[in-house]
């Protein structure tokens, strides 16, 4: 019997590293299975390497009168509302008038919502069955889902993520805090690792192959003696925490000889910004730094698994550094609480008791010394551990 079509949605309709990435895992975890790629609106992302997706729309014609499995691909989706969601898929022209218009979302959220993402809901990436009308669905589930500060967002959002989580026919969290809140709620959920822990059991022939591209061999070429790999979402970009920024990377630059090479974890609204990332580079000394353009999710796989060290803000960057065995830091921004972040959560939850997590800025250079000490073996045994238990786990979120 063939096996059921199925629909792979989450946000990998704008340039986020991580959401590209999870969806690429999942389709591999899903061989001989004819599927489609669903966002909130349409994308073509091969040129970087992530998927086509199409509408939530199109569902209808792919189906074709079957019945179709929906998996939640994963990644924060909780916790994304409209508005946000709204934003961070707009082109830059229209970003300034859909910032202007949250008064207006918040007075007409759902309608809001349904207008501008195509469904009526405070979560849209948290899809019910009811929000597929035409479509039979025949098992939805949510996949490794992350939603650390769901008890801290609007009410009504969270009735709506609730409606979704109920009418799923499987629940898995990637960490133990968001578990623990949907259990308030009465949601019973597995805890399961983030996809992109798969990253190089999965994709490393692709890795590698990236990994002799021009760029890379750039790299290599500049720092034989190896380079951190740096990334920091936009609201960095003030003077002030560029400044602590620099004066942190030039002294793991003086301590361990290492080159940094700084790169985009995301092109979308309130990701990484390029001129930010130019300016920090004017502040470090030009023969020790390179900031690396590319776009391309397994370039970027190959940069971080060619490293010494990831030190970033983004949660994927870490979890693709795991997956290769490396050191990893997460960087928290001095206006926010470290230790509710996803990232502190991904911590606590799966990486080994002692082990670098989230740092604040003043203690970065010294959060690298220690974590470039960090026992190689205990870092391999993490990565195939975490990689056996998603696999695993996995199973119980694929339906026939």
């Amino acid at each position: 019997m063939a096996a059921t079509p199925t629909v792979i949605f989450g946000a990998f309709d704008r340039h986020n590293f991580g959401d590209l990435l999870i969806a690429q895992v999942v389709a591999r975890m899903l061989p001989r299975r004819e599927r489609l790629f669903a966002g909130l609106a349409a994308r073509d992302s091969h040129g970087d390497g992530g998927p086509c997706t199409v509408a939530l729309s199109h569902i209808v014609a792919f189906a074709r009168g079957r019945a179709v499995n929906v998996i939640h691909a994963g990644g924060e989706l909780l916790t994304c509302n409209a508005w946000e969601a709204a934003v961070m898929l707009a082109p830059p022209q229209r970003v300034p008038a859909l910032i202007a218009a949250e008064g207006e979302w918040l007075r007409n959220g759902r309608v809001w919502a349904q207008e501008h993402v195509g469904v009526a809901s405070l979560a849209p990436y948290a899809l019910s069955k009811s929000a597929l009308p035409g479509v039979r669905v025949k098992h939805l589930s949510f996949n490794a889902a992350g939603g650390v500060d769901l008890d801290a967002r609007d009410a009504q959002l969270g009735a709506d993520v609730l409606a979704a989580l109920q009418s799923a026919d499987t629940v898995s969290v990637r960490d133990s805090q968001t578990q623990a809140l949907l259990a308030q709620r009465g949601i019973e959920s597995r805890l399961i690792p983030d996809p992109a822990t798969m990253t190089a059991v999965l994709f490393g022939t692709t890795i590698r192959r990236h990994a002799a591209n021009l760029a890379l061999c750039e790299v290599r070429q500049a720092f034989p003696d190896g380079y951190a790999v740096a990334q920091f979402s936009a609201d960095f970009g003030d003077d002030a925490t560029l400044d602590a920024l620099a004066t942190q990377l030039e002294r793991v630059t003086q301590a361990h000889g290492l080159g940094i090479v700084l790169f985009r974890a995301g092109a979308a609204p309130w990701h990484d910004d390029l001129e930010v990332y130019e300016r920090l580079a004017l502040r470090l000394r030009a023969a020790r730094v390179r900031v690396f353009d590319s776009l391309n999710l397994w370039d970027i796989c190959a940069l971080i698994a060619g490293s010494r060290i990831y030190c970033g803000s983004s949660l994927h960057g870490r979890i693709v550094a795991m997956a290769y065995a490396l050191p990893r830091i997460n960087i928290s921004h001095p206006d926010h609480s470290s230790a509710s972040s996803k990232h502190a959560a991904y911590v606590r939850t799966w990486e080994a008791a002692g082990l670098a997590g989230v740092v604040h800025l003043g203690n970065l250079a010294d959060a690298v010394a220690n974590a470039l000490a960090t026992d190689c073996e205990t870092l391999r045994e993490t990565a195939s551990a975490l990689a056996r238990r998603y696999r695993m786990e996995f199973e119980t979120v694929v339906a026939g």
